[in-house]
C-alpha cells in the first residue's frame, strides 16, 4: 500500500459528505477512489468483489449497520483495511468499532481537519483515533475481533461445543401469548429437570406468568432460584447494559452475556452441567422498529451459540400481516438460527 495506488472504497448514506470525503481522498496523488455506495449490505457486497486497500465505513447506515457491515467485511476481504467515520462519540461505540478489525475512528464533527492524517495513519498501518476522544485509552488491533473476546476471555469456565455437534439457537414466532408461554415452559421445564441452569429475559408480565405456570407443573422455582439454577431477568434492564446507541454493543454484549451464562454454569447440577437461555431480547427491539439492532443481536447470540454448549430459544409474537409486511426481516433473523419454528 505504500507504493501503489490506494484503492478506496467509500461508503456513508448521507450524498452531501459521502462527496466530500471522496474530494477529500480524490487530493492525494496515490488515492483512487473505485466505489461509493450508501447501503451497509451493498458495501459488503462491493467490498468481496472489489477487494479495496481501504474502507471509509459509516455506522448509521441502512439494511445493514456499519458495525455488522465491518465484521462481514472482515470475513470477506480480510485485507482491507477500515476507517470508520461517524458522528458517534460514544467510548463504547469507538471501542466496538476498532474490537472488530478497524484501525481508525474519526468522529464527523472533526473530519474536515482530521481525515487525511486519518487516511494516512491507516493505509500504513497505524492506528488513529479523533482527537475529538482523547483522554481515552483503546487498546484494540487490527486482529483482534469481537467474536475471539468471547471465545477467550468472557466464558473461560464453559466447555467449548464438540465438533459435528450442532449449534442450538431455535427461533419460534408465535401468534399469540398462551403458545409463547406455553412453549417457553416446556423449555424451561426440560432445563431444569436435567439439572441444567436456566436465564430467562422476558417483560414483567411474562416472567410473572412463566413463574405461575412452572410452579403449576411442580418445580420448586425458589430453590432453583436460591441455588443460581434460574436466573429470571427483565428485558429492559438487560438490554440497557449493552445498547449504545440503539445498537448491540459487541463487546459490552459479550461481557454481560458471558458473566450471565458463566454464572450459571456454576449453578448447573448435571453430569454434563449445561446452561440454556430463552428471551425476547431481539424480538423487542424488532417491535419497537430497531430491526437492525434485532438482526445483529441475534447474530451476537448465534456467535455463543456456535461456540459453546449452550441451548438458546428466541421467542417473538407477531402477527401474520408484521411477516408479511416485513418479510425481509423476518427471512434475515431466521438466517441467524439452527433452527426456525412457528405456532
Amino acid at each position: 500500500m505504500e507504493t501503489s495506488t490506494v484503492r478506496v472504497l467509500v461508503v456513508d448514506d448521507y450524498e452531501p459528505f459521502r462527496r466530500f470525503v471522496c474530494s477529500t481522498l480524490e487530493k492525494g496523488l496515490e488515492l483512487q477512489v473505485i466505489c461509493e455506495v450508501s447501503d451497509g449490505l451493498e458495501a459488503v457486497h462491493k467490498a468481496e468483489e472489489l477487494q479495496p486497500d481501504l474502507i471509509v465505513l459509516d455506522i448509521g447506515l441502512p439494511t445493514l449497520n456499519g458495525i455488522e457491515a465491518a465484521r462481514r467485511i472482515r470475513k470477506f476481504s480480510p485485507k482491507s483495511k477500515i476507517l470508520f467515520v461517524s458522528q458517534e462519540s460514544s467510548t463504547d461505540v469507538v471501542e466496538g468499532a476498532l474490537s472488530l478489525g478497524a484501525l481508525g475512528y474519526v468522529v464527523k464533527a472533526y473530519a474536515g481537519s482530521e481525515l487525511s492524517a486519518a487516511v494516512e495513519a491507516v493505509r500504513h498501518g497505524r492506528q488513529f483515533v479523533s482527537s475529538g476522544l482523547s483522554g481515552h485509552s483503546f487498546t484494540h488491533t487490527a486482529d483482534v475481533q469481537a467474536a475471539d473476546l468471547c471465545h477467550k476471555e468472557v466464558l473461560p469456565s464453559l466447555v467449548p461445543r464438540k465438533a459435528g455437534i450442532t449449534r442450538s439457537h431455535e427461533v419460534q414466532f408465535y401468534s399469540e401469548d398462551a403458545s409463547f408461554l406455553e412453549s417457553f415452559t416446556l423449555f424451561i421445564e426440560a432445563a431444569l429437570k436435567a439439572g441444567n441452569a436456566v436465564i430467562v429475559i422476558a417483560t414483567e408480565s411474562h416472567r410473572k406468568s412463566l413463574l405461575h405456570r412452572l410452579q403449576e407443573q411442580g418445580l420448586n422455582i425458589s430453590a432453583a432460584i436460591e441455588q443460581g439454577r434460574y436466573i429470571p431477568l427483565d428485558v429492559a434492564e438487560t438490554l440497557s447494559t449493552f445498547m449504545v446507541n440503539d445498537l448491540p454493543d459487541p463487546v459490552q454484549f459479550l461481557k454481560v452475556a458471558g458473566d450471565l451464562i458463566a454464572a450459571a454454569a456454576k449453578g448447573a447440577k448435571g453430569e454434563l452441567p449445561r446452561v440454556a437461555a430463552c428471551g425476547e431480547c431481539a424480538p423487542i427491539l424488532w417491535v419497537q422498529g430497531k430491526a437492525d439492532a434485532a438482526i445483529e443481536l441475534e447474530h451476537l447470540w448465534d456467535e455463543i451459540a456456535k461456540t459453546y454448549d449452550v441451548d438458546i430459544l428466541c421467542g417473538y409474537v407477531l402477527t401474520n400481516l408484521q411477516r408479511e409486511e416485513e418479510s425481509h426481516i423476518y427471512k434475515r433473523i431466521c438466517a441467524e438460527h439452527s433452527a426456525v419454528c412457528s405456532q
